[in-house]
């Protein structure tokens, strides 16, 4: 090796003109293979169309060949409704839904003589059994409770009992644990207005009561789930993967929105705007899990680990292949967008993969299949500038005459591709989407838990069009809290209620 503190002249000279000769070699194998991946990204393209060109070209239902284009922003749900072959009906045995109660009453049926020679009939094994389910009619107890004054003979002190009757009213107020909990059960649970629990109550148990009595009963519920509902809030935080969602809510007439950050075994609700600060205020300052979410923005500010839903992501992918039914290329980039998925799953979902190594390798492998199936359609801006020049490009080996000009990328054709803001977007979010693939506990879709949970309060908003007022507000999210998390544990939200109702009081 030369010594460059004690070399000559001549050997610097001579060391320098060779690096120069190495440098210039390497500048043209990089050019040389930038030049290559255009080149390939153009020819991915190109066969991407050939393929989307000969599945439109069989007999798939998803792709016909006539009709107007629909127009539309990708996730814009369509109007008409799909045309999907009827599927057949699995036949069953009579009952097999049936579930029996546990009888609370038995009545023997049995003959004491014999129908045919009069003679007497004693003893008897059972031949079948028939259930019948009835209700009886029942009427409010209405117990008038009387607090005598007495006087001490002695002290001459008058003597008044206490109230004494912790457990079966809530304060002072006149109705009972169980009526406040059925109240309440009839407005989270059935989702029913005021007045139809007001008619129900008239109906079934002679009872007049008005619809401020209602809305006070509902008030006392949320006033003593407010620690329960802390709790929920705080194992929600604690937890090592949450789902968030948000959707739109009404309070006297102005548009905000609810959020909802959930689990498995948990659900939470809150009011506020669409800013940052709430999925902060839900999760907290501490929060370092895995959040599960859509594509919405305010998600993104989040710094930990992300999975974002693929459920949006294909129902996008899908839009943009019926916006333009007739293009190959957007066929065949999304059918390629679903394989890559469909391994990841199966990656995700077998049992035989538990060792995280693989995992991680197997995620690293998606996201460069993605990146690779993406990069053709971004903007020029994001190829290297050295690998721009077309002349260079292979276009006689490839079967071009046949292939649609929509699926090539800008620097072929001038024109951007429809999959061109998909795929900026799955290359801006490309290291939260196979999470799942190497983290089991994480699920690929946000369906399950955050979807699911709004479903309710979703429904509740069609009924009633929101709330009247900030305190209506705060209990509908507090009562949707607490049945939500009930709800998703199994448990009976009436006897949880009651329950929580007769529980010592603060």
């Amino acid at each position: 090796m030369l010594d460059l503190y004690g070399a000559t002249r001549d050997e610097l000279i001579a060391l320098v003109v060779t690096q120069r000769t190495v440098l210039a070699d390497r500048d043209r194998q990089v050019a040389a293979l930038e030049t290559e991946v255009v080149a390939l990204r153009t020819a991915l393209a190109q066969l991407t169309a050939r393929v989307g060109e000969l599945v439109a070209a069989g007999a798939d239902p998803r792709s016909p060949d006539d009709g107007p284009t629909p127009r539309g922003m990708p996730g814009l749900k369509s109007t008409q409704p799909v045309d999907r072959p009827p599927r057949e009906r699995t036949r069953r045995r009579h009952g097999a839904a049936r579930r029996r109660a546990a009888a609370t009453a038995r009545v023997v049926h049995a003959l004491r003589r014999c129908p045919g020679c009069d003679a007497p009939l004693a003893g008897g094994t059972p031949k079948r059994t028939r259930e019948v389910i009835e209700v009886v009619p029942a009427q409010a107890v209405v117990t008038e409770h009387v607090y005598l004054e007495r006087r001490c003979p002695d002290c001459r002190r008058r003597c008044v009992p206490g109230p004494e009757l912790a457990g079966t009213v809530v304060g002072q107020g006149r109705l009972g644990t169980g009526l406040v909990a059925l109240i309440a059960t009839l407005r989270e649970e059935a989702r029913l207005p005021f007045a139809t629990i007001q008619g129900l109550l008239r109906t079934l148990y002679g009872l007049e009561l008005s619809v401020g009595a209602l809305v006070g009963a509902v008030g006392q519920v949320a006033a003593r789930a407010g620690p329960e509902v802390a709790a929920i809030q705080t194992g929600i935080r604690g937890s090592p993967v949450v789902h968030a969602d948000e959707t739109g809510w009404r309070e006297n007439g102005r548009n905000g929105y609810v959020w909802t950050v959930s689990t498995p075994q948990a659900r939470w609700f809150g009011r506020g705007s669409r800013a940052a600060a709430m999925l902060t205020a839900a999760l907290g300052d501490d929060f370092g899990g895995v959040l599960v979410s859509d594509f919405y923005g305010v998600y993104t500010s989040y710094a930990g680990r992300h999975q974002y839903c693929w459920a949006h992501l294909l129902r996008d992918v899908d839009d943009l292949v019926a916006q333009h039914p007739g293009d190959g290329g957007v066929r065949g980039w999304a059918d390629a967008v679903h394989g890559i998925y469909a391994r990841a799953r199966t990656v995700a979902d077998a049992e035989a993969t538990p060792d995280p190594v693989a995992r991680q390798a197997a995620a690293r492998a998606c996201r460069a299949e993605l990146r690779t199936r993406c990069a053709p359609y971004l903007p020029t801006a994001a190829l290297p500038t050295a690998a721009l020049p077309t002349a260079a490009l292979p276009t006689a080996a490839l079967p071009t005459a046949a292939l649609p000009t929509a699926a090539l990328p800008t620097a072929a054709t001038g024109t951007a591709p429809p999959q061109r803001v998909l795929c900026q977007r799955i290359t801006k979010h490309l290291a939260g989407l196979f999470v799942f693939v190497a983290d089991p506990a994480v699920p690929a879709t946000n369906n399950a838990a955050a979807e699911r949970s709004l479903r309710h309060l979703v429904v509740s908003r069609k009924i009633s069009g929101g709330t009247r007022s900030r305190a209506g507000t705060t209990a509908k999210m507090t009562l949707a809290s607490l049945f939500g998390t009930w709800r998703v544990q199994g448990r009976n939200p009436f006897a949880e209620c009651r329950a929580l109702l007769a529980s010592p009081q603060a």
